[in-house]
């Protein structure tokens, strides 16, 4: 389906969903534990339900009330079903994938058309040098996972993606051994692997960072059966905040952040170098300058920002130039091309790079048919542009359902003009 969408603007108050990365993580973590948990303010979307669906597969016992989960994990793996489909979600699948190397039977893994492009090789390799027995379709899903690995040593390159670098160590401590790993090269994304971290903790894991970012050592372990609640989702946050620059008026975000490490904070941090000030208390506000100022941005732990910092040139006196992202072209899509390609229909100058963009402020804008390529960030970023320029079509509205159900209803709330057509 595509959306219509004109020019608005947005005041009041809209709440921030809770975050998708600690929601996948802490259903697997409790779904791994030998007990109950509870798992409290959890982000029910497209993807966070395909993991929740692979843990049931895994043998955990898991029902819903609202936004509140309640896990019973066995403390060990024993598949009900010999596949599991991941539908759309990266984190799904590569966590999954690790987990199922702890089984005792071979286990198919795949996914959507998308996820069918994503590449798990260095995961898989990883695996297989302890013992698991990997096949895959070029590198790509669908996939299978033999085991039991007994653990021990591995390595894995860090420059693609950390979620294969999360799912070893969350497989870790249920191996006999527990696993060394050594990460080579220059590590990216590294906030989401504190995330990993900071929630095996909150299960009663403790990892020991023999070099940061280089070298660990996780030992066996068990999880422990605890009460979570998840944060806000900064990674949307980010998105909602770009919304409140460009087209905010008197907007106001509701978001418990909670004390978790999350590195799209950073995107606090950006707003205030291109001079916008953001007020946090019980909401989040901004105070916005007539124009932005420009400057160059290192998405290199952080690659959700892109697109709502792409966005922002629309509203800059002087270029935006992001880099060191390169890992943004193996998301759900090749986020830096179809960015550059996309805002460059709206009047957007770019420049597109290996490993990110240039951005020039437009001299004027135009309404475009905005294809979003069926990913959720890019859909949301095109929406929140298109409502500063005016007169624009972006597709793939369903798209949302990955990660923020209620983008769609909670923007018309606060006075998007925006018109679901099929």
């Amino acid at each position: 389906m595509k959306c219509k969408v004109d020019k608005s603007r947005l005041s009041g108050k809209i709440s921030c969903p809770p975050n998708k990365s600690y929601t996948h993580r802490a259903v697997f973590l409790a779904s791994l534990a030998g007990g109950k948990s509870t798992v409290r303010n959890a982000l029910l979307s497209r993807d966070t339900l395909a993991t929740i669906n692979a843990c049931r597969i895994f043998g955990s016992k898991i029902t819903a009330d609202g936004s509140t989960l309640t896990i019973e994990g066995t403390g060990s793996v024993n598949p009900t079903s010999p596949e599991i489909d991941a539908s759309n979600s990266g984190t799904t699948i590569r966590i999954a994938s690790a987990i199922a190397s702890l089984a005792d039977s071979k286990i198919t893994l795949t996914g959507d058309a998308s996820l069918k492009k994503r590449p798990m090789q260095p995961l898989l390799d990883a695996l297989s040098k302890m013992g698991a027995r990997c096949t895959s379709n070029g590198g790509t899903p669908p996939l299978t996972v033999t085991g039991r690995i007994p653990g021990g040593t591995t390595s894995i390159p860090g420059s693609v993606s950390s979620q294969f670098i999360s799912a070893l160590f969350i497989a870790a401590p249920m191996t006999e051994k527990g696993i060394t790993l050594e990460i080579e090269g220059v590590m990216v994304s590294k906030p989401y692997l504190d995330a990993t971290v900071a929630t095996m903790k909150k299960f009663g894991v403790s990892v020991d960072a023999v070099i940061p970012y280089k070298k660990y050592i996780i030992p066996r372990q068990d999880y422990i059966p605890t009460d979570f609640t998840v944060p806000a989702d900064f990674s949307s946050m980010a998105l909602l905040l770009s919304a409140a620059v460009l087209v905010g008026d008197n907007m106001e975000i509701a978001a418990p952040i909670g004390d978790l490490p999350q590195g799209d904070r950073e995107m606090i941090t950006h707003l205030e170098r291109m001079g916008v000030k953001v007020s946090i208390g019980d909401t989040v506000k901004v105070t916005v300058p007539q124009k932005l100022a420009g400057g160059r941005f290192d998405l290199a732990n952080t690659p959700d920002l892109l697109p709502p910092l792409a966005i922002l040139t629309l509203k800059s006196s002087s270029p935006i130039e992001i880099y060191n992202v390169k890992h943004a072209r193996f998301k759900e899509t090749d986020r830096i091309a179809i960015l550059a390609r996309e805002l460059a229909k709206i009047g957007v100058d770019v420049k597109e790079k290996e490993d990110g963009l240039v951005l020039g402020p437009p001299v004027s804008t135009t309404g475009a048919e905005l294809d979003s390529a069926d990913d959720h960030r890019l859909f949301m970023a095109f929406c929140i542009a298109g409502m500063f320029v005016g007169d624009c079509t972006v597709t793939d509205s369903e798209s949302v359902d990955v990660s923020y159900p209620e983008f769609i209803s909670e923007m018309k709330r606060t006075g998007a003009k925006i018109t679901v057509k099929s």
